[in-house]
C-alpha cells in the first residue's frame, strides 16, 4: 500500500466508525446537543433573582471543601449559581432550614441570606461556584452567626 492510499483508507475508516455533527438544516438544533443542568427564577430558598447594578462581572471558581471543613457563615449580594462535582454538602439557612446537595446537584444560592455549608463525609468536595456579580462588589461577605 502507498502512503497517500493509507491515508484515504484511515480517513474513511474513521469517517465510518466516528459520528458526524450534523447541521442545522438537518434538523438537529443545538439545544439537541445540550444538557440542561439548571434552570432558574428563583434562588434555592424562594427569593427572586436580582443583578446587582453597576459593570457586570462573571467569576467562576472551584471550590474545595476538605472533611469536615465548612464555609463560615456568609451571605451573597449577588446570584451564584452551583454545581456539585464531586462530595456532599450540607448548608444551614437558619430559619429558612438545612439542605444537602450531592454530586451532580445544581443550584441558585441565597442572596442576602446568612448560610454556612458544611462537608460533614469522610471526603473532600467539590463545586463549581459561577458568581454573577459587578465589578467593586464582593461575591460573597462574611457574617456573624445569626
Amino acid at each position: 500500500m502507498t502512503l497517500p492510499f493509507r491515508r484515504v483508507a484511515a480517513c474513511l475508516l474513521l469517517l465510518a466508525v466516528c459520528p458526524v455533527a450534523a447541521s442545522a438544516e438537518e434538523g438537529i438544533s443545538y439545544k439537541v446537543l445540550s444538557t440542561p443542568v439548571l434552570e432558574a427564577e428563583q434562588t434555592i430558598i424562594g427569593q427572586p433573582l436580582a443583578y446587582p447594578d453597576g459593570k457586570a462581572k462573571v467569576t467562576a471558581v472551584i471550590v474545595t471543601i476538605p472533611p469536615g471543613g465548612e464555609t463560615g457563615w456568609h451571605e451573597h449580594a449577588v446570584p451564584l449559581f452551583g454545581y456539585m462535582l464531586e462530595g456532599e454538602l450540607t448548608v444551614d439557612y437558619g430559619d429558612k432550614g438545612t439542605r444537602t446537595y450531592r454530586h451532580g446537584d445544581a443550584l441558585m444560592e441565597a442572596m442576602n441570606w446568612p448560610h454556612n455549608g458544611t462537608n460533614r463525609t469522610e471526603t473532600p468536595l467539590r463545586i463549581l461556584a459561577v458568581y454573577m456579580g459587578a465589578v467593586d462588589l464582593p461575591n460573597a461577605t462574611s457574617v456573624p452567626h445569626p
